[in-house]
């Protein structure tokens, strides 16, 4: 059965088809929208549509519950079900804060503390929308362009330390037909392995799914030299940059990508990566 997120993807194509509009942005451009993420618990969201993916970024919680690509399949898969643990509350990103002078930039879930947003800049290859915590010490910077999602965390609390981390489902499910790729070598690595470590430069994970065209990366443009772990859980993914275990390393402002990209070549993905570096 299709979900409703799904249908409402599909009737909003042929809506655009009736009207005569283009049913998918221009390569070079960037739609922002309001409306919900029903299938995250029917909660208020900016809809930004880019030529390969729609991201729901929560208005109060300051962090994505849904990604779409142009089939329509969801690679995070947040819902706000308390107590569903990894097969729902727990999926987002960056899922930055937590437990650290509050928990912000995280799909609204029972533990997620509230925060205000602005939209800085609307233009048709880039939207800005930056986020402040309600304690006033944390902000999020989101800069959507025709081939990316950029997230940056513009403001620290001082004293603290935070980790952004890609917790979804590859494909639309967490399954054994998934698998990574990432900067530490040129292998294909079955969604079930780990990684524990600090990531060579460019520090960037890609995921899989065998029955998909497309996978999803994830970049942090700052080198460093914290843990970068990957860790499998049943239904999620859980990749933390700047973390170990429960450990958070970051302190300063920093910034992430993420988005797909229409390939599963490895030296694809490697030379996209090194791109958005440069």
């Amino acid at each position: 059965m299709l979900s409703s997120k799904y249908r409402l993807f599909r009737l909003i194509i042929i809506a655009a088809l009736i009207s005569g509009c283009a049913a998918e942005p221009e390569h070079n451009s960037v739609q922002l929208t309001h409306g919900v993420d029903d299938s995250a618990g029917g909660v208020s969201t900016y809809i930004i549509t880019i030529a390969n993916a729609t991201f729901y970024l929560e208005k109060e919680g300051g962090g994505l519950s849904s990604m779409l690509d142009n089939d329509g399949i969801d690679w995070i898969g947040f819902h706000n079900e308390k107590g569903s643990g990894w097969k729902g509350e727990y999926r987002g990103f960056p899922n930055a804060i937590h437990k650290q002078d509050g928990n912000y930039f995280h799909a609204l879930n029972a533990g997620t503390d509230l925060s205000s947003s602005t939209v800085d800049i609307e233009t048709n290859n880039h939207v800005r929308i930056t986020f402040t915590s309600d304690n006033g010490n944390w902000q999020g910077q989101w800069d959507f362009f025709p081939d990316r999602c950029d997230f940056t965390m513009k403001q620290v609390s001082e004293g603290y330390k935070y980790w952004v981390q890609y917790e979804g489902v590859p494909g639309g499910t967490m399954d054994d037909t998934d698998f990574w790729y990432a900067s530490k070598d040129k292998k294909q690595h079955s969604i079930n392995e780990s990684f524990i470590g600090d990531l060579p430069s460019p520090e960037w994970f890609a995921f899989g799914d065998q029955a998909s065209t497309r996978m999803l990366y994830v970049l942090h443009h700052q080198d460093d030299s914290y843990p970068d772990d990957y860790v499998s859980r049943p239904y999620m993914t859980v990749l933390g940059f700047g973390r170990h275990e429960k450990d958070k390393y970051l302190t300063t402002p920093q910034t992430f990508s993420i988005g797909f990209i229409e390939s599963k070549i490895y030296t694809d993905v490697e030379q996209q990566m090194r791109k958005l570096i440069d």
